[in-house]
């Protein structure tokens, strides 16, 4: 793609370069395909006929042709037309910018389409354990020739991204408000609790974070805020219960860790509770510490083919998985 994109790039600037004369007047590139069907039929009337012309207005097209080029590009004889060394230079040149100019044509059509092109999703890092590899799956199935960037990102990263334009859509939890952005919900899934495997009662079925309260609590991000890290301490409040030691992490995956080696519990969406993990029991919350949703964002005025497709697939997957 890059060496496509070069060469056209170059086409671009050939076609540009081409399209002015000395004093600045703008060169009609249609006088260039003049040029290229007389340059290979060599007979002005056999050119005139394959462009739907007459004889008269190709002969003058091609004379202020060579006054703007400065060089004559024809031999004229009485039984044939021959290029000139200017005119069989024109013709090489001519010929690859007339192909480069095809070639944008048909990229741009292709990227309207939604055959090509690029999309770049920024996600929350526990997004990845649950609808994000699966819509990500069916999107490429359906658009093969679209190229995705994922960057993981917390959701006041997602929403600056999204304000700068530097992302086109974000999986976001808590979703991102601002009168820009339009927010789908894809689903909500509970609270579950990550507790160490050596805690005395790890292995539970259920736990009460009640009977956790002199536990170290993880919580992430801790800048900026508000964040998640917010969200689930307003969701133990609602239970009466006020978490007093409090350790921040930087995101999902080192609060992860920090469970792990015993540094302490934390309360993630469910769906992390899928992927094993070493010195990890996930247990559902019991009573409920309530639901967290995902939702997918994307800017009001963002109008791509890709983005559309991909927010449409997002939500059949969404809808399949329940």
């Amino acid at each position: 793609m890059q060496d496509g994109q070069s060469f056209a790039g170059r086409c671009v600037m050939a076609a540009g370069a081409f399209g002015r004369d000395p004093a600045g007047r703008a060169m009609n590139l249609r006088r260039l395909g003049y040029f290229l069907a007389l340059a290979e039929e060599l007979h002005f009337g056999r050119a005139a006929e394959r462009l739907g012309m007459a004889q008269p207005p190709l002969s003058r097209q091609i004379q202020q042709l060579e006054q703007e080029l400065g060089a004559v590009l024809f031999n004229r004889g009485r039984s044939a037309v021959t290029l000139t060394q200017a005119g069989r230079r024109l013709y090489e040149r001519g010929r690859a910018i007339q192909a480069g100019i095809e070639d944008v044509k048909l990229e741009i059509r292709r990227i309207g389409q939604g055959a090509e092109g690029r999309l770049r999703i920024g996600f929350v890092g526990s997004s990845s354990y649950g609808l994000l590899p699966n819509i990500v799956r069916a999107f490429r199935a359906g658009a093969p020739g679209v190229s995705l960037s994922l960057m993981p990102m917390n959701n006041a990263d997602l929403f600056r991204a999204l304000i700068q334009r530097n992302i086109d859509v974000a999986f976001a939890r808590p979703a991102l408000s601002d009168p820009e952005f339009v927010t789908r919900k894809l689903h909500d899934e509970a609270l579950i609790a990550a507790l160490p495997d050596s805690l005395p009662g790890a292995a539970a079925r259920t736990v009460d974070l009640r009977d956790l309260e002199g536990q170290n609590f993880i919580l992430y991000p801790e800048f900026p805020r508000p964040s998640y890290a917010d969200f689930v301490l307003e969701q133990c409040r609602a239970l009466g219960m006020e978490v007093a030691n409090r350790v921040f992490a930087m995101d999902l995956q080192t609060a992860l860790s920090l469970v792990s080696i015993g540094e302490g519990v934390c309360v993630l969406p469910e769906s992390v509770g899928g992927a094993a993990r070493n010195g990890i029991r996930f247990l559902p919350i019991h009573p409920p510490l309530g639901t967290t949703a995902l939702s997918v964002n994307h800017r009001v005025d963002d109008q791509g083919v890709h983005l559309h497709r991909f927010l449409k697939v997002a939500q059949e997957v969404a809808r399949k998985l329940g």
